[in-house]
């Protein structure tokens, strides 16, 4: 390939901006800025957290709109037959998410909370940060899935049909299996904050995002593709603000409890690694597209924490183990997937050597 040729394939490759490419240290600084906030300003925080409706927090609510709306707008849903070709990678990520995930966290949560851990964790509170754990398995990423498919230039139509299908399988699963492994056959399982979950996560967004789709593309293509580039930043900027704020809840906990913290996170972390190379390998085994194989290994390994937190507040309470363990897989989250989203970058010649 010729200079110019190369020159060529880089200016149509697309570039990770500003925001993204620091992206963790925005996390980092963001991490530690909702701590000390929570810890200096609680009563702001508390009543913060108190603005809710069925157990979903409504100012996270609104940043998750922010967040994802900018990405939703890409989206014409009119190309959605698109995915039909695309069946192996829903098929793949199904598995993982439903079949693999929330059991293999139990496992895990069994093996180092129940035993490895048992002796440095507060006895009281074991079956609690099992139970946070399995929430937060449980629930299958939604939101910034979408900020990790842009990141590893994933297919968009497969990852919004993927999170869609996610999240109706979520409406009719998520209550069974969390009582089938928690055991507990009496478990009050928020219907209200799963429902409502959806419709601030998923069903509100995508209407806010075409309807502007529609009045931008009605000023021409070239006002369209200004506008959505201009968005971009806010995406991301919603993103850390969310972060502030659910660090900020559990500030206290986590600056009193630090080994706990490190404790719950190894779990979490072998979960993501575990269900992420899952997905990737099975994708790469089954001929899947590098670009549908990227997000279908993130959507496998991610998680919805915000439903995760909401569910363990309302089931467990604010200052319950299930809560902490819940917000630990946000620490663990952000860090840990853009680990995972290089991962998928950099393997891309070699994934793709076997696929074609």
């Amino acid at each position: 390939m010729s200079s110019v040729d190369r020159a060529a394939d880089r200016s149509r490759t697309p570039t990770i901006g500003f925001f993204e490419r620091y992206l963790t240290v925005w996390v980092a600084l963001c991490i530690v800025t909702g701590i000390v906030l929570g810890h200096w300003l609680p009563p702001v925080f508390q009543a913060i957290g108190r603005m809710e409706v069925a157990q979903v927090n409504i100012p996270v609510g609104v940043l998750i709109w922010v967040m994802i709306v900018p990405m939703l707008i890409k989206i014409d849903f009119g190309a959605m037959a698109q995915v039909k070709g695309h069946w192996r990678g829903i098929g793949v990520t199904l598995f993982v998410n439903w079949l693999v995930k929330p059991f293999s966290m139990a496992l895990l949560g069994w093996i180092f909370v129940r035993h490895v851990f048992a002796g440095w964790l507060p006895s009281a509170q074991l079956d609690s940060y099992i139970a946070g754990l399995i929430l937060l398995a449980a629930a299958p990423c939604t939101a910034m899935v979408f900020v990790w498919s842009q990141l590893c230039k994933g297919d968009p139509y497969f990852t919004l049909s993927q999170v869609a299908l996610n999240d109706a399988i979520m409406i009719v699963a998520f209550a069974p299996i969390v009582a089938l492994l928690l055991g507990l056959s009496a478990i009050t399982v928020p219907w209200d904050t799963l429902i409502t979950s959806v419709g601030l996560y998923i069903i509100i967004p995508v209407v806010i995002a075409q309807l502007m789709r529609r009045q931008l593309l009605a000023h021409g293509d070239a006002h369209f593709k200004r506008t959505v580039s201009r968005l971009g930043p806010y995406s991301i900027s919603a993103l850390l603000a969310t972060l502030v704020l659910l660090f900020a809840f559990q500030g206290q906990a986590i600056v009193s409890e630090p080994m706990v913290i490190a404790m719950l996170a190894v779990p979490i972390l072998i979960q993501v690694f575990l269900n992420s190379s899952l997905a990737y390998l099975l994708n790469r085994r089954l001929g899947v597209a590098h670009c549908v194989a990227g997000p279908s290994s993130l959507i496998g390994a991610s998680n919805f924490f915000e439903l995760a937190v909401a569910t363990a507040i309302s089931l467990f309470g604010f200052q319950s183990g299930a809560a902490l363990a819940t917000v630990v897989g946000v620490l663990i989250e952000v860090p840990v997937m853009l680990l995972v989203v290089g991962v998928v970058n950099r393997s891309q010649h070699w994934y793709e050597t076997r696929t074609h």
